[in-house]
């Protein structure tokens, strides 16, 4: 995506405009008041310079400039990191914004919840990008599922209600009336994940119920929500929430 042209009447009269604000970050400044939402801006070296309070807060900072200069690894597990910072370069080298990244991971109360990223190029003055910005926000999993056409909704609460049943794609897709190809493009387009991954997404999420539990054994979760063995099951969790099963039931087992 190239840097908005200021060859059109429209561009120029915001050009104006902007250019007549004393301090631009005012307008950031809008989602200081925006419930739920969580606004970050980060230099090419990918150090935030700036963060709304829900942002910041959520690290148990209690001002923004204890973020300013820091980087997703010091402040996520570094599986987590590893995956923003492929993100975040993929903004910056292509000019290109990621929109609507549905991601699982720890909520503040240390529970699993589903986010939505929009990842966008920052502009300079001269029209390169120096850097980029981003916002998140719970993704409501609930809500989708209801605005849904009826067979995918039918295939989503079915993953959920079942998530360690070995379900077969294309199996599933027959039994709501669809091709292959048409459930994986109509579920992505209501969910922002293939149905495979979605799935996945389900199973952590339940596993990670299952681990508060007391008495609870990883590798019987493992089984019994689908994964091929203990092994796997941890690879996909690491992944998924930045830390493993046994991390996880040792620091949140109610």
């Amino acid at each position: 995506m190239r840097h908005p042209s200021t060859s059109n009447p429209a561009a120029k009269l915001r050009e104006r405009f902007l250019a007549d604000v004393a301090d631009v970050t005012q307008l950031a400044r809008m989602f200081d008041h925006i419930a739920g939402v969580s606004f970050f801006a980060k230099n090419r070296e990918f150090q935030l310079m700036y963060g709304n309070p829900h942002f910041y807060r959520r690290f148990g900072f209690t001002d923004e400039s204890e973020v300013v200069g820091k980087t997703d690894f010091d402040l996520f597990p570094r599986p987590l990191a590893l995956n923003f910072r492929a993100d975040d370069e993929k903004v910056i080298t292509t000019g290109e914004p990621l929109l609507g990244i549905v991601e699982l991971f720890l909520n503040q109360q240390g529970i699993p919840d589903w986010f939505i990223t929009q990842k966008l190029p920052l502009f300079g003055k001269r029209g390169k990008i120096i850097g980029l910005m981003g916002a998140i926000q719970r993704y409501d999993i609930q809500r989708n599922v209801a605005a849904a056409g009826d067979a995918i909704a039918k295939a989503a609460n079915a993953f959920r209600r079942e998530p360690g049943k070995r379900w077969l794609m294309d199996a599933v897709a027959r039994s709501v009336g669809l091709s292959q190809r048409q459930f994986d493009r109509k579920f992505k387009d209501c969910f922002g994940v293939t149905p495979q991954n979605y799935l996945i997404k389900t199973r952590i999420q339940a596993a990670c119920d299952a681990l508060r539990e007391r008495g609870t054994q990883i590798a019987d979760v493992a089984i019994d929500l689908g994964f091929y063995d203990q092994s796997a099951f941890t690879a996909q969790f690491r992944r998924h929430m930045g830390i493993t099963p046994f991390k996880y039931q040792q620091t949140f087992r109610g």
